[in-house]
């Protein structure tokens, strides 16, 4: 007689997933604490490797940690008061947006023939200039925002930096099963460490490269949108996209039509190159993810983090699958995430 019982195992099943929605509520709910850990975390791994380096010449890792944290500290204030500056400057100019976006609609109506119905207040209301260019102040405003507190962050950076060494040996007493779960740790560790690095590696050259191309097309605020194209390029299918429409939409309404497709046609050979040619040779698939899930992922993390979970999206996933496949009843999930049907080995 077979133990199965149809209606215990579907209990069981409400009962995961009634205490996965918990899960889900209790960490939105705890977003205020969880997102500047999670920023924390990840500026640790993106440093850790400069750490080990500065090590390996014969610092002492207080003051390895130490003058990394001090260099990305000069860093951040030298890039953060520049680009306060020019948001300062970008927000007193909004008027002049309304102005040349109501000489623009005016146009659009003349090219449109025989409309009767199209009358440039409707297009304005619509076509706020405020509204469609101030997602990139929302962003960097929300990004600041999470933070909390810039003292609090470089703390338990710094913390996580001096703790590092110690986790191996921890987890040894931790776990029940160490091996297994050290071994999985470990992989997770490298997989999101090598992601993160390369990623933001990747990043700066798409940010310096955006920065340039501007300049040469003579679009204001070149360093604003180099930092969102930076910023959104940790998004996965959709930042290079978002990132483009701000300064084409500005290229368009203080330079002309063309202007505004040479700003459409520099982000499109900058995503080309370094999106879909060299970053896919750099990075690899090491985190093995579907397409899909990548997508899925950024639409739950950004739900539940807000942006800075969209940036996190593609290493928060990986940890969640690498851990699904150390347990038991994840093993079979964890195979749906990942990137298809694994290769058939030849026949002898």
């Amino acid at each position: 007689m077979s133990g199965y019982d149809p209606e215990k195992a579907g209990l069981h099943m409400l009962q995961k997933l009634a205490a996965l929605v918990i899960i889900v509520a209790g960490i939105r709910a705890a977003s205020d604490i969880i997102v500047p850990l999670l920023l924390a975390v990840f500026f640790a791994i993106v440093l850790n490797p400069l750490v080990v380096w500065f090590m390996r010449r014969g610092l002492q890792r207080g003051l390895a940690v130490t003058v990394v944290v001090i260099t990305m500290l000069i860093l951040m204030s030298l890039v953060i008061g520049v680009l306060a500056s020019s948001l300062n400057e970008f927000a007193t100019r909004l008027p002049e947006f309304n102005q040349m976006l109501t000489e623009r609609a005016l146009q659009l109506e003349r090219l449109i023939p025989g409309n009767q119905h199209l009358s440039p207040e409707r297009l304005l209301q619509r076509m706020d200039s405020e509204r469609m260019v101030s997602f990139a102040t929302t962003l960097m405003t929300q990004l600041s925002g999470a933070m909390v507190s810039v003292v609090v962050l470089v703390m338990t950076v710094i913390f996580m930096l001096m703790e590092v060494r110690h986790i191996p040996y921890k987890l040894r007493f931790a776990l029940n099963n160490p091996r297994i779960h050290i071994a999985s740790l470990h992989r997770a560790l490298k997989g999101v460490s090598h992601y993160l690095a390369l990623k933001t590696l990747m990043s700066l050259l798409t940010g310096i490269t955006t920065w340039m191309g501007l300049k040469l097309l003579g679009v204001e605020f070149a360093l604003m949108w180099s930092v969102l194209a930076f910023l959104l390029n940790f998004i996965p299918n959709i930042g290079a996209t978002i990132s483009a429409i701000p300064p084409m939409i500005q290229a368009m309404l203080f330079n002309g039509w063309y202007e505004c497709l040479m700003v459409g046609a520099l982000f499109s050979a900058i995503h080309m190159v370094i999106g879909n040619m060299i970053e896919p040779r750099v990075m690899g698939r090491r985190l093995g993810m579907s397409t899909l899930v990548v997508f899925l992922s950024l639409l739950f993390w950004g739900w539940l983090l807000g942006p800075v979970g969209m940036l996190l999206s593609v290493p928060l996933t990986s940890v969640c699958k690498i851990w699904m496949e150390t347990t038991k009843g994840g093993s079979k999930l964890a195979i749906l995430l990942g990137p298809g049907r694994p290769k058939q080995r030849p026949l002898p």
